[in-house]
């Protein structure tokens, strides 16, 4: 075998998938393995397979396991199913009531008895391997059986080193190219990976292109091979966090904090924020000058409308605030976390917003469940201008620190 040949293939392999050398050592070894078992022995068998990589020399091993009564069970001939069978339920359709353990198969079991006449410190579960004779060559059927299995182990080995890789990378905001749509659903090039934003997790009211390259959140990753694994949002409040976090210098650096969030997506967001430093303000620094920092994530974000609120420990100054662009003359404190805003007759449906959600989303920001009302008739309820707090908001700053 040539050594140098295929220690340069490991590397190119190595390098161009992201994974470990040894792995894709293994994958070989396991397709050799694959090889051997279709074209020398029997099916039920357990082959190993070991390349030394000085010498090149392949080596050969049938692998049993160490068993017992406990461990597997020993059917009669009458009663035992066919190899690979898997055990069926009673014939009147109801399951079995407990799963039954394997068949022992004398070509992958041991019993223990047997194998402490080999090994004397032997035990159950234990494995034993005898030597086989060294084959180098294969027919046209093992080999599509080894190329088989060595692209599956992989895909495999690929699959868990982005998994590895995106998983710490939860939370982080991230480039990709539109590649394709499936029922809603847009998959995305991350590069390496490709990533899913289900149709709940996009911007209602937003288009994407293929090819179009666009900012995604990435909300969770999954290892479950049967699931999309690199989840990503738009519509996400953290999003809108994140976004700020690149364009604002001082929220990068933690000068400025984000305390809450509340986000319709493709319509309005409220965002609260906060100065740890003495002397900067917070609203200015987000808005920016003549606005070109909110602007930039509002076009980042389809024109989505961002009201930037200084947060407050005083509740009822923070909740005036947060009905802004509303001028509110005075909050009342009322038991079980609400409150009554009392607003000018000319500033109330600026206060409810359009569908109530300013009122909303001001709830929403404070965790208050807030009754708007007008000043000049206070004890009369006005359509549309109560909100539940719903819970208190969302402390996006933490995802910061």
């Amino acid at each position: 075998m040539d050594l140098k040949t295929l220690k340069r293939a490991v590397e190119q392999v190595s390098e161009e998938k992201g994974i470990n050398p040894e792995r894709v050592m293994e994958a070989i070894e396991s397709s050799i393995a694959a090889a051997y078992k279709k074209e020398y022995e029997k099916k039920g068998e357990v082959i190993k397979a070991k390349l030394d990589s000085k010498t090149g020399e392949l080596k050969f091993w049938q692998v049993k396991t160490v068993a017992d009564e406990t461990t597997v069970r020993m059917d009669t001939e009458e009663t035992a199913a066919p190899e690979g069978d898997e055990p069926r339920s009673s014939t009147d359709g109801r399951e079995p009531e407990e799963e039954k353990l394997p068949r022992f198969n004398s070509d992958r079991h041991m019993l223990l008895e047997d194998a402490k006449k080999i090994k004397k410190d032997v035990a159950v579960g234990d494995e034993l391997e005898f030597p086989l004779e060294s084959r180098e060559e294969f027919g046209r059927i093992a080999a599509q059986a080894a190329k088989q299995v060595i692209l599956q182990r992989l895909r495999e080995a690929e699959r868990d080193s982005i998994i590895t890789e995106f998983k710490g990378r939860e939370g982080e905001i991230i480039s990709g190219l539109v590649q394709r749509f499936d029922r809603g659903n847009v998959f995305v090039d991350l590069g390496r990976a490709t990533g899913v934003m289900l149709y709940n997790e996009a911007i209602p009211g937003e288009h994407y292109r293929i090819g179009e390259r666009l900012k995604f959140y990435i909300a969770t990753v999954q290892d479950d091979a049967r699931m999309p694994g690199i989840l990503l949002s738009r519509s996400h409040p953290q999003f809108v966090a994140k976004l700020f976090a690149l364009e604002i210098p001082e929220i990068a650096d933690a000068s400025i904090e984000i305390k809450a969030i509340a986000r319709e997506p493709g319509s309005r967001t409220k965002i609260a924020v906060a100065s740890k430093v003495e002397g900067v303000d917070p609203v200015g620094s987000c808005v920016g000058q003549r606005g070109t920092r909110v602007m930039a994530v509002s076009n980042e974000l389809g024109q989505e409308k961002i009201d930037i609120i200084e947060w407050s420990d005083d509740p009822a100054r923070f909740i005036a605030a947060a009905l802004s662009p509303a001028k509110v003359e005075e909050v009342e404190m009322l038991p079980d976390r609400e409150v009554r805003a009392f607003i000018p007759n000319e500033q109330l449906s600026l206060a409810i917003g359009r569908g109530g959600q300013n009122v909303r989303l001001a709830a929403k920001l404070t965790g208050w469940k807030i009754d708007v009302r007008s000043r000049t008739n206070p004890d009369a309820p006005v359509e549309g201008g109560a909100a539940e707090g719903e819970a208190p908001a969302e402390e996006a700053g933490k995802s910061e620190e």
